[in-house]
């Protein structure tokens, strides 16, 4: 099916006009030859799509309605016919345009009775208006300009104001392809202009439960800034609820702000329904008195969750339950209480409680004060976006086995706003944390001190006792445009340094304090480091429902002063499902590292087990290109990608023993770990779910020359598998990585 003989630019829109049910199948016919063994198999119609039939008549609409289309774009003696030619039950149609000449607007003119319309109109015009003389006509130039008229009056008070009173003329019976435009705004039929309004008088009322308003209510008596506030549920204060009421007394009538009104309640997630009316005053005033209606929904929540972390090598079970109150303190405070344990085992070992070698176990609660509590005034607060303080503090215990056990305590305050949709900033000016780690195995056997001296710095990192007080800011740009297909740049930068004001006090002091004399606080050495981290991204749109994605994460940790090493939860790890896809999380690097090179034992390499693979820098790079696979998968659209990732982690502080896990530039190509794969997203519209099938290609823990893993996976991956198997227990070797998980991965 085709379209010939109209302007290129206009083709891929023509053939939207094309109706749905006779549209050919894609060419791979995946859809229909789905359905075809789905439905002559099972007899259902909940995969794939049957093949389109011919109708003549679906044929006429759509040539009609492809005509007006080039009529709309100026060819407004456009004519279309329908060819058919059907050769073995296979029918192919062509639709033949002839669009005639392109017509071209002369002269606009304008035709506005009301002064006040007409100058409103004419100065702020040049902000919006496609129309001008000598352009193409288009249709979709003319409806634009009415909508904007349309919004530009009601945020200057026009409150009756409505888009039919905006209407056009078209002459073209003009030579040369020349039309002259008319643009009307009408007065309305029973007044001679358009009225202006001003805010009055508010009221905003909160019904007494979730089922809304009873027939007759009681007014709250006191009027306080031009807002009667009257709360019939008695479960909100004043204040955190008019301060997102932006319509107010003494200023002109703006849809803007009442739109605004709309968001900023919702998003306060303490009302299920809010409506906004308006009452005009009886007198002469030209007055809107806004009444605000508020129904509240359920305040309190509870919620568990389990997850079970699944990849080729090991496998786990996580539960939660997690208790929210959306209006603790009677101002839409979110507080929330969670409970989370885990265990993670590993697979083909033995039974799975047999091989449970991690044990997780957290505290955490969160309270989210809407809005920023800081000692000044903010004017228009929440005008681009809502804003939030959150005050959080956790708990968490980590038990490997035969390895370690660590508790780490968390608090931080956090400052979030918005300076536009697309501009996101977060702020954490006090981010308290206090770290105490045991070892679990005797460091004082031969065995022991191996394993201590071929991975002391990670090691040493989990028995420290130490305490963090720093900082962190984050900035994100067009987080909002994820999920919209289009073309567009993301990226987010952060960056958390600590113990720089500690450091400054200390040198008050006589002593001079250093990594090797670190200065302490409540006893404890403090550390002192800043580790920034940016993720990039290129979104761009090749096709409905089609993108590639381009993407590289970077971020490095670096001590001093007062700390030769950065925390251990601060450290990076490589691979996992939103990473290096071919490789299981914390299982690719440091640069060349090999574990059973450094960790000749089996029992060394249980210990070491998602300690030794971490680093304080880390480069990962993504290429993705995503694609529609089935129309309909029982309901729902199944999404296919194909992606290429290359990454690692690196060591850059001194004192480690491991050579090869430094990064160097020069041996940056022979560090990179390589993967390739497929993936399938099936898109549930509320999220979408995700399995992605990882092949390693170059892996850095060999020699250079035997790096390509690829071509041992091709040849002779067997006898490679069971020999690294024998050399590497009980890790095992996998070219091929599942990954599972909710949502896209970047």
């Amino acid at each position: 099916m085709v379209i010939d003989s109209i302007p290129q630019r206009y083709q891929e829109e023509a053939l939207n006009f094309i109706q749905k049910d006779i549209r050919p199948a894609s060419k791979l016919g995946i859809n229909v030859g789905l359905y075809n063994i789905f439905y002559g198999v099972f007899k259902t119609k909940s995969i794939g799509k049957p093949a389109p039939v011919l109708d003549s008549t679906l044929v006429e609409i759509s040539r009609t309605q492809i005509e007006k289309y080039l009529m709309s774009k100026g060819y407004f003696m456009a004519k279309v016919k329908a060819e058919i030619t059907v050769k073995k039950q296979r029918a192919h149609v062509q639709f033949l345009a002839n669009t005639g000449p392109a017509f071209f607007i002369q002269k606009v003119s304008y035709n506005i009775p009301d002064s006040a319309v007409k100058r409103v109109y004419l100065d702020q015009k040049v902000n919006f208006t496609h129309l001008h003389d000598g352009m193409q006509y288009d249709d979709d130039s003319l409806s634009y300009e009415r909508e904007q008229v349309y919004q530009v009056m009601k945020v200057n008070g026009f409150y009756d104001f409505s888009r039919p009173y905006v209407r056009f003329t078209v002459d073209s019976a003009f030579r040369n392809s020349k039309a002259e435009v008319v643009m009307y705004i009408d007065t309305p039929a029973n007044k001679g202009k358009h009225v202006q309004y001003v805010i009055g008088q508010s009221n905003v009322i909160i019904a007494p439960t979730t089922e809304g308003f009873p027939d007759s209510i009681t007014l709250n008596t006191r009027i306080f800034r031009g807002i009667r506030y009257t709360d019939l549920s008695k479960r909100f204060r004043r204040n955190p609820i008019v301060r997102y009421d932006f319509i107010r007394q003494g200023e002109r009538y703006d849809l803007d702000k009442e739109n605004l009104t709309y968001d900023r309640l919702y998003q306060l997630n303490v009302f299920k329904n809010v409506k906004i009316d308006y009452v005009k005053s009886k007198d002469s005033s030209n007055t809107l008195e806004p009444i605000i209606q508020l129904i509240p929904q359920k305040r309190m929540s509870n919620r568990i969750e389990g997850e079970i972390p699944f990849n080729a090598g090991t496998i786990g079970f996580t539960l939660s339950n997690t208790y929210t109150n959306n209006n603790i303190f009677r101002g839409a405070e979110r507080f929330e209480f969670q409970v989370k344990g885990g265990l993670q085992s590993r697979i083909g070992n033995g039974s799975l409680f047999s091989e449970i070698y991690q044990r997780d176990f957290s505290l955490s609660a969160s309270l989210a004060v809407p809005r920023l509590m800081v000692p000044f005034d903010i004017p228009m607060m929440g005008k681009n976006g809502m804003p939030s303080t959150t005050f959080r503090t956790s708990y968490v215990f980590s038990l490997q086995k035969e390895s370690f056990e660590r508790r780490v305590f968390l608090n931080s305050i956090t400052y979030d706003w918005v300076e536009t949709k697309s501009k996101l900033h977060s702020l954490t000016p006090l981010n308290f944390e206090y770290r105490v780690g045991t070892l679990l195995f005797d460091t004082t056997t031969v065995e022991g001190k191996a394993v201590l001296n071929s991975n002391s710095y990670n090691i040493r990192l989990l028995a420290r006792r130490d305490v963090t007080i720093g900082m962190k800011y984050a900035y994100t740009l067009n987080a909002n445009k994820l999920l919209t297909g289009k073309s567009f740049i993301y990226f987010r930068g952060n960056i958390d340094f600590a113990g720089n004001a500690l450091q400054a006090l200390s040198k008050l002091g006589s002593t001079d304090h250093n990594a090797s004399n670190p200065a302490t606080i409540f006893g404890l050495p403090f550390n002192q480091y800043v580790r920034p981290e940016i993720d990039l991204r290129w979104y761009k749109a090749l096709a409905p429902n089609r993108q590639f994605i381009a993407r590289i994460n970077t971020g490095v940790g670096y001590a001093y002063g007062n700390s030769n090493t950065i925390p251990f939860e601060k450290l990076f790890f490589a691979g996992g499902a939103n990473g290096v896809r071919a490789w299981q999380a914390r299982t690719l690097g440091p640069g060349n590292y090999n574990r059973a090179l450094r960790n000749p034992t089996e029992d060394a390499r249980k210990t070491l087990y998602g300690i030794d693979q971490l680093g304080q820098m880390h480069i990962e790079a993504n290429l993705e290109y995503r694609y529609p696979l089935i129309d309909n998968f029982f309901g729902s659209k199944l999404n296919g990608a194909v992606f290429l990732d290359a990454g690692n982690v690196w060591n850059i502080a001194p004192g480690n023993k491991q050579p090869e896990t430094y990064f160097k530039f020069k041996n940056l190509a022979n560090q990179l770990g390589i993967g390739t794969g497929m993936g399938f997203r099936y898109d549930l519209q509320y999220f979408v779910l995700r399995f992605d099938i990882g092949l390693k290609l170059r892996d850095p823990q060999f020699d250079p020359s035997e790096q390509w893993v690829i071509s041992k996976f091709i040849s002779g991956g067997k006898a490679f598998r069971h020999e690294y198997d024998l050399n590497n227990s009980p890790d095992s070797y996998h070219f091929i990585q599942y990954n599972f998980g909710i949502g896209l991965p970047f």
